[in-house]
């Protein structure tokens, strides 16, 4: 790298929520959009139109499909409003004037959105051409946008007030920036993104599919992607049995009554599948089974199937527990927003003076896995609830408790984290591990939480030291989180080069001609004892098209065999990382691809 080239910095792409500036200039164009929409499609009806994190969208109710012609017309109308230097000014008025201008547009969503505002209500102009119900912020004046800083992306559709029993809208994503440069590198960021697309990636190396006919949001794994999967499990089991978890099995489908007990059913009922009951009588009276959204209840039951003493505890179990949860079909993508997921679910049962320790211990897991999964581009979220919102059970001083454990643990460690109110769950703050990817984007991945209240509303106790009744504390943690989302992130952080480790094919042996065929099939039994999975490619083709193939599946190791590696007992390696290694014995190349998987480290 020149001198020149290390003084230059990265562009920095901030999220919407880090810059008031970003926030203004997004809000604005998106009104400027809606302005230019309404220009050239005087029928098209304005819902909402928020800011995103990376830019900003808008819905709208117009008779006829906008296209991709369109959303060039509308820019160059968005640059016209732009280069008038529209002033933007901010009106506060009545209820009843609003509803009085909303109706004299005949914007029949405007008024909905009015009946659910509270006061002051504002209205933002763009000078004296085109307002809306908006609550701010904005830009001074249209002159402060960028128009070579702005893009619109595309357009979808989407339900008003995301219910699919309401009207059908179709909203246009945008993005905004406040230079050129930055839109440049977002763009390119997009189009790394659709590169690594796990989606994409996923269907050219065989490793899951979908079917209209299983349903969306139900993933099947193939068997290169199942061999993954089991890998990563067989992993955490290890490091897990290390650490004295004790594995268990719970069903998929439980009664009604046991989630009314955990709250699940009260806080999470829209989320959870519909109720199975034998008639509608039962129905009526929600005496029936449900999917499992949630893997606890389970396990609070094995605890509880006896009573338990203070030399029982702590108690750790542990499942890889397949949940459901009925997401809405828009909301679906690809692994990383399903309707069926396995969780590397775990729930301590701690004694309060071991809480402390306990929690450490699971950070530390979390930590020595990231670790092998070359995840090293992360912060911790110390989510909280939030005071002002009735979402949550238990008391004040339960809350207070397990949000103080938490700040013990990563006040202890040194760790780098911010709070965030709201994001608790409804039984107990968490806390959780936000990832940055390749790309700057972030995903949640392990998270732990401490709970006082489970324990209460199902009545947990064990026998004291003292021989008096007392109650546990629960510590729920899953250092990956949904196994689903974990290999769709992992899919799209190596672009489908995964590590040796977790390489569904660790090493494709391509013989010269089929004369070494039996030759290259003994050596690869011989791999395949050693617990590396070998294969060898059979297709017949010549030697260049075997190794093309092979570097477009990703496989991280071809060994070439001829006549001379047959005689010496040796392979001609290949590496997708470093690319020809030479000759190396047979012997040597199994003991250092053993040495690779065990360690997690290269070949």
């Amino acid at each position: 790298m020149s001198k020149i080239e290390s003084q230059i910095e990265p562009i920095k792409l901030p999220k919407t929520s880090e810059s008031d500036q970003l926030k203004r200039i997004r809000h604005t164009t998106s009104h400027v959009m809606a302005m230019a929409v309404q220009k050239l499609f005087p029928k098209a009806q304005v819902t909402i139109g928020p800011w995103t994190e990376t830019g900003f969208y808008y819905d709208f109710d117009s008779p006829d499909p906008f296209t991709e012609k369109d959303l060039k017309a509308i820019k160059k109308e968005m640059i016209k409003i732009i280069n008038k230097k529209l002033p933007i000014i901010r009106e506060e008025v009545t209820r009843e004037e609003a509803q009085k201008r909303i109706t004299a547009l005949n914007e029949p969503y405007k008024l909905e959105i009015l009946a659910g505002i509270h006061e002051p209500i504002t209205l933002y102009h763009l000078g004296d051409q085109w307002w809306d119900l908006c609550a701010g912020p904005h830009v001074e004046n249209t002159q402060e946008l960028n128009p070579q800083a702005i893009e619109l992306e595309s357009v979808a559709g989407a339900y008003w007030r995301g219910d699919e029993n309401k009207a059908q809208l179709q909203r246009i994503y945008g993005t905004a920036w406040e230079t050129p440069e930055q839109l440049t590198e977002y763009k390119r960021r997009k189009e790394e993104a659709l590169k690594r697309d796990h989606r994409k990636l996923g269907k050219e190396l065989g490793l899951f599919v979908f079917a209209d006919v299983v349903g969306p949001g139900l993933p099947m794994w193939t068997p290169k992607g199942t061999i993954i999967r089991t890998v990563l499990e067989d992993f955490l089991k290890k490091e897990q049995n290390k650490r004295g978890y004790l594995s268990v099995v719970s069903p998929h489908i439980a009664r009604v009554d046991l989630f009314k007990v955990s709250g699940h059913w009260q806080k999470y009922k829209d989320d959870m599948f519909p109720m199975m009951a034998d008639d509608q009588a039962s129905a009526d009276l929600e005496q029936g089974f449900v999917l499992k959204p949630m893997n606890c209840p389970f396990h609070i039951q094995i605890y509880k199937n006896e009573l338990r003493s203070y030399r029982d505890l702590p108690m750790r179990l542990a499942e890889f527990g397949t949940v459901y949860r009925y997401e809405q079909s828009g909301e679906l993508g690809g692994l990383t927003r399903v309707r069926g997921f396995t969780v590397d679910d775990s729930h301590l049962f701690v004694t309060p003076e071991q809480l402390d320790e306990e929690f450490l211990s699971v950070v530390d897991l979390i930590l020595s896995v990231f670790k092998s999964l070359q995840l090293k581009n992360f912060k911790a979220r110390l989510s909280f609830r939030d005071p002002e919102s009735d979402k949550y059970i238990g008391s004040p001083d339960a809350w207070d408790k397990a949000e103080n454990a938490i700040r013990r643990a990563v006040s202890h460690l040194g760790m780098e984290y911010f709070e965030a109110p709201g994001e608790a769950a409804f039984y107990g703050p968490k806390l959780d591990f936000i990832f940055h990817d390749a790309l700057e984007r972030e995903w949640q991945l392990g998270t732990v939480q401490v709970d006082y209240n489970l324990p209460e509303r199902f009545d947990l106790e064990y026998v004291g030291e003292d021989g008096n009744r007392k109650r546990p504390v629960m510590i729920h943690r899953a250092p990956f989180g949904s196994l689903e989302r974990l290999i769709g992130i992992l899919i799209e952080e190596y672009a489908g080069d995964f590590p040796i480790w977790l390489s569904p094919v660790q090493i494709r042996l391509l013989a010269v001609s089929d004369d070494f065929l039996p030759y290259t099939k003994e050596v690869a039994s011989q791999m395949l004892l050693q617990g590396i999975r070998a294969e060898v490619d059979t297709s017949g083709e010549r030697l260049g098209k075997m190794i093309r193939n092979a570097e477009k599946q990703k496989i991280p190791i071809m060994a070439v065999i001829g006549e001379k590696e047959k005689e010496a007992q040796t392979l001609s390696i290949r590496t997708r990382a470093e690319g020809d290694l030479g000759v190396i014995s047979v012997d040597d190349v199994i003991n250092r691809l053993i040495t690779a998987i065990s360690t997690h480290e290269k070949f």
